[in-house]
């Protein structure tokens, strides 16, 4: 087979291609359609068209898409369009975007020794935060009169959620009602993370410690506090609005040596956001966090895990717990301060319970 020689088709048994004669085959002949001799034709002449009805050359910038469209009519595309899409107060929006934009750039902004940055607070945080308070939680509040128009004044909730939302939830409220920033106490772990502490700081959050507490309380500021910390949080869903320890009662010598009423708020809602079924302490360990949670959905479904479930929010502010009528002296008795803790944490307590009893269903 290695030896056989090839013989091209149609090549009359010669090698190269064709018969190698010029004229072509008579199978060639016979399939080729027939030859008709070419004939001129000849066209009418076409009237030369008058001097006045000369056209000008159709030039490549009369070809291009914005041919004929004037920028006035660009314009009035371009408002028709915002109008249809951002409504008619979108000139309004639009000027309010840039002026902020310019304020950012040129640093014409205003920050407080904490880091607050009003701005950012709410046009960026609260703004962002508004509708899933709204239309998500559908949050309930109450009380809300117990809460001063100015003046220092500290809000004490219970914490729940295995997130800190009720927080995020508990400021978007306050300011939504009365217009003033809560400025929450949070824990170190939180000033610890690279992106989570800038904006909180921003938000208006400082650590958790007297000195800064006492300050914003002296300052006229609203400061909110949840003494449960991260027992709170991260307590399992059978233990749900059952209200762990409450410290050793820094908020309440904090409230006496300022002089503000301390506002008890009960939150019912948060503990079914992210029911918290299990942990992985040896993980949480190896990352330096309290807890790594499992829920019902999360790790299973990945980031979809982490979409907190709508449950129905109640909120109630309870009738402030005075502490002017305390000298500054009272902070270091510990029994008083235990005794003012004590009756701060019962009042949430009771509040948590009637709100559940008020809730038809986890959901509505």
């Amino acid at each position: 087979m290695a030896d056989a020689e090839v013989i091209p088709i149609g090549t009359g048994g010669r090698p190269g291609r064709g018969t190698g004669s010029a004229r072509p085959s008579a199978a060639s002949r016979i399939l080729a359609p027939a030859r008709k001799p070419a004939t001129r034709r000849t066209r009418p002449e076409e009237p030369t068209p008058p001097a006045d009805d000369v056209r000008p050359p159709i030039t490549t910038e009369d070809r291009a898409p914005t041919a004929g469209i004037t920028p006035g009519e660009w314009l009035a595309a371009f408002r028709t369009g915002a109008v249809e899409v951002f409504g008619d107060d979108w000139e309004p929006q639009l000027a309010r975007l840039l002026a902020f934009l310019r304020r950012r750039l040129t640093g014409e902004y205003a920050v407080d020794e904490y880091g607050f940055d009003p701005e950012v607070a709410e046009k960026l945080l609260l703004a962002s935060l508004r509708p899933i308070a709204a239309r998500w939680f559908r949050i309930e509040a109450t009380g809300l009169d117990n809460l001063p128009a100015e003046g220092g004044a500290l809000v004490v909730s219970n914490h729940s959620g295995t997130l800190p939302v009720d927080g995020l939830m508990t400021m978007v409220t306050v300011h939504e009602h009365t217009g003033r920033f809560l400025r929450p106490l949070g824990a170190d772990l939180v000033f610890r993370m690279p992106l989570v502490s800038s904006l909180a700081r921003k938000g208006g959050a400082t650590l958790a410690c007297a000195e800064d507490a006492e300050r914003m309380l002296s300052g006229g500021e609203l400061v909110g506090v949840w003494p449960e910390g991260f027992k709170g949080i991260g307590k399992p869903f059978a233990e749900r609005y059952k209200l762990q320890r409450f410290g050793r009662g820094g908020f309440v010598a904090s409230a006496l040596r300022t002089g503000v009423p301390i506002i008890p708020l009960a939150v019912v809602g948060a503990e079914e956001i992210y029911p918290l079924v299990g942990n992985v302490p040896a993980l949480a360990r190896l990352l330096g966090v309290p807890y790594v949670p499992i829920t019902p959905l999360f790790p299973w479904l990945g980031p979809l895990g982490l979409v907190p479930l709508p449950s129905k929010w109640l909120m109630e502010f309870g009738e402030p717990v005075r502490t002017d009528e305390y000298d500054a002296r009272a902070a270091d008795d510990p029994m008083l301060v235990f005794d003012v803790t004590d009756q701060v944490r019962e009042t949430i307590q009771q509040s948590l319970y009637s709100l559940l009893m008020r809730r038809s269903s986890v959901w509505r």
